[in-house]
């Protein structure tokens, strides 16, 4: 059992209620995304300050699909124009860039560029920035065990060795830490397949503000009542 006394060392953020925020205001939900993409550098520059290393965002579902042609399609081409303009800036910031998620139904263009991103960023240590593309938790434990059970099969890995500690290196995370706070912008109560293995242990907050109404203030604030949280880790309180 342990009472936080410091920031999480990462926050996993799904970001919701871009479609929401726009259809309030009478407008395309298109620019509910791009009024999220802007919210997007925002929280990624106050992390130092809050002393948040990690920061892993949930873009992109592997159910967001389902979604209409013309939404998909303006996602795809907003998350491209994201990438191009703020490489730089996220280069000059310290900011390493990775991305998780099955990349083999993403355009090739696109997957270029998150590949040249991450390969650009790679000695930034300042702020880990983590995107969920394409990204679903049942989908990443599925491809997980699918690696793992072909390295069985080649005889790398002996099954009995197989374990909550062996597991994890097969998942697309395996170079990051396990999250400590998760949040959900919008209202929404659900953690809708993120970081299913990953957030076992984490804390979780429920914000009622849309994610482009999400400001670095909010942000501040529930970063700040991490510190008030009693993580016992499954111990019993003496």
């Amino acid at each position: 059992m342990s009472r936080s006394t410091t920031s999480p060392n990462h926050v996993a953020i799904i970001m919701d209620g871009n479609g929401r925020w726009a259809q309030m205001r009478n407008r395309p939900r298109l620019i509910g995304h791009h009024a999220g993409a802007k919210r997007v550098k925002e929280i990624v520059e106050a992390c130092p300050g809050l002393s948040v290393k990690y920061l892993t965002i949930f873009a992109f579902s592997t159910e967001n699909w389902k979604r209409t042609q013309t939404e998909v399609a303006g996602l795809m081409k907003l998350f491209k124009r994201y990438l191009r303009r703020e490489a730089q800036n996220l280069l000059n910031n310290g900011v390493r860039v990775r991305f998780i998620g099955d990349r083999t139904r993403l355009e090739p263009t696109l997957v270029d560029m998150m590949d040249n991103l991450e390969l650009l960023t790679a000695d930034n240590d300042l702020v880990h920035l983590t995107v969920a593309l394409n990204y679903g938790g049942r989908d990443e434990v599925a491809r997980a065990a699918r690696r793992l059970a072909y390295d069985v099969q080649l005889g790398k890995l002996d099954p009995k060795s197989i374990n909550d500690e062996t597991f994890p290196k097969y998942l697309d995370t395996h170079v990051l830490p396990d999250p400590d706070l998760v949040i959900r912008t919008s209202g929404e109560a659900r953690i809708s397949n993120f970081l299913l293995w990953q957030s076992a242990y984490a804390e979780y907050e429920f914000i009622d503000t849309l994610w482009p109404d999400f400001t670095d203030e909010i942000f501040a604030e529930v970063v700040g009542r991490f510190g008030a949280r009693e993580r016992r880790f499954g111990a019993v309180v003496a």
